[in-house]
């Protein structure tokens, strides 16, 4: 009995991935299927070899064992010394047409069985369904929503499974003979064009919890890719980006605003109402504040999650000088400087100039 290298049929390495040998399989399945190759004997040969390396490869169980004797069939170990080690029961088999010898053998059937035929392997994925593929998207929300929390409507398109072929991108005409399965004819499926994914687009309805900073995913269980069924839909991962505001700016949950006062308010102190993303506050500025001083107002930022505290509110004073001064207002300025040059006659800029 000849061994088959089934990995070598589907042209994958023998680490290869469950997703890399479907994706091999599909390849080849649709370059040799037979009607693409209508009355060519070799493609059709090599499309039930193709179908019988699948049918093992995508099976775990059926991989596992094939992996454990592989080896031993390379080496010339008997069909008989096999089925005594692992114990194959020869009687009772049903047919398998369209598989080879090696296959009967190595994965033998039981009474009542399924009549194969080179289309077989098309029906596997409508028989055992996958679960559709998780998506990724973003949102983009205010610094306002971030704190209080918002609903949004976005639109989503995903790529979901063709429901009239299960994904495999065919359709295959069967007729049911008692207990047996018997499959006539595949073709490409007229849903799909045969790549057994559609495009859609929907509208969903999200709601985006107070306390998330930029870059947090939500994860919308059941909104991704749609299987065949609810159950196997898969999620929809959104991934927040806070817009940029024109007043404030944040660092991980803090929110910074720079805030600008008057000379005499940094001088002698004052009570001014200054902005907060989410409304207005009467803020203190206490008396000889320096342009660059930070007021902190704890955990008014955005809020904490989970065992996370919430950010603060700083404001970061500018200090600004008047301008358009009356004659007036401009001698008052003269006095006050001569006064300030006379209890501070060091320079401001003394230790810049020290190099």
């Amino acid at each position: 009995m000849e061994f088959r290298d089934y990995y070598k049929i589907l042209g994958v390495d023998r680490n290869a991935t469950t997703e890399e040998i479907k994706a091999a399989y599909r390849k080849l399945a649709r370059k040799y299927h037979p009607d693409v190759n209508p009355g060519d004997k070799e493609a059709e040969k090599k499309f039930k070899e193709i179908n019988e390396a699948y049918q093992v490869l995508s099976d775990p169980e059926k991989r596992k064992k094939y992996d454990a004797l592989g080896a031993d069939f390379e080496r010339g170990v008997s069909e008989e010394e096999l089925r005594r080690r692992y114990a194959w029961h020869q009687a009772g088999r049903a047919s398998a047409r369209g598989f080879s010898d090696f296959f009967e053998s190595f994965f033998g059937f039981g009474p009542g069985g399924f009549d194969f035929s080179p289309f077989e392997a098309f029906t596997e994925r409508r028989q055992r369904p996958e679960r559709a593929p998780d998506t990724h998207a973003e949102i983009e929300i205010t610094l306002k929503e971030a704190i209080q929390g918002s609903t949004r409507r976005i639109d989503v398109e995903s790529q979901d499974e063709c429901g009239a072929c299960g994904g495999s991108g065919m359709v295959v005409e069967e007729e049911r003979r008692g207990r047996l399965r018997v499959l006539h004819e595949a073709r490409t499926c007229p849903s799909c064009g045969g790549a057994g994914v559609i495009s859609s687009r929907r509208t969903l309805e999200v709601s985006i919890p107070a306390g998330v900073t930029d870059g947090t995913r939500i994860r919308l269980k059941g909104q991704g890719g749609r299987g065949v069924t609810p159950e196997l839909n898969g999620d929809l991962y959104l991934t927040v980006r806070i817009k940029p505001d024109k007043v404030f700016t944040v660092s991980g949950r803090d929110v910074r605003c720079q805030l600008p006062v008057w000379d005499y308010e940094a001088v002698l102190g004052a009570e001014v109402i200054a902005p907060t993303p989410v409304g207005k506050i009467s803020l203190k500025i206490p008396p000889n504040s320096q342009s660059g001083t930070v007021l902190r107002i704890k955990g008014r930022g955005i809020p904490g999650r989970g065992k996370e505290p919430s950010g603060d509110l700083l404001y970061e004073l500018k200090v600004l000088a008047p301008s358009g001064l009356t004659e007036e207002g401009r001698a008052l300025m003269r006095q006050l400087a001569e006064h300030h040059r006379q209890r501070h006659p060091v320079d401001p800029r003394a230790e810049l100039l020290t190099n």
